[in-house]
């Protein structure tokens, strides 16, 4: 089960909101899309994702920040609730 969260955040600030994102380990798909909704760029975070494949990801979150004023981007996280859902069988 995911859970999704918006914030809408100005060109400046994009780059160092997305790196906070990612180090909270708990977020599985980050979209960031322009203030009038039109979806800009989409990317799965997956476990154990290292910098060798987020930095093409900073680089391109870091020449959008500089083209847009204000955008929103939205966050899927993952339910850290493993225990739901399961089931005995005594």
């Amino acid at each position: 089960m995911s859970k999704k969260e918006t914030f809408s955040i100005n060109g400046e600030a994009l780059l160092g909101k997305i790196k906070s994102l990612i180090n909270e380990g708990n977020v599985s798909r980050i979209t960031i899309t322009e203030k009038n909704g039109k979806e800009l760029m989409s990317f799965p975070l997956t476990v154990g994702l290292i910098g060798v494949i987020l930095a093409p990801i900073f680089a391109a979150v870091g020449t959008l920040a500089a083209l847009v004023t204000e955008c929103t981007i939205t966050v899927e996280r993952t339910d850290d609730d493993t225990t739901k859902d399961v089931q005995s069988f005594d």
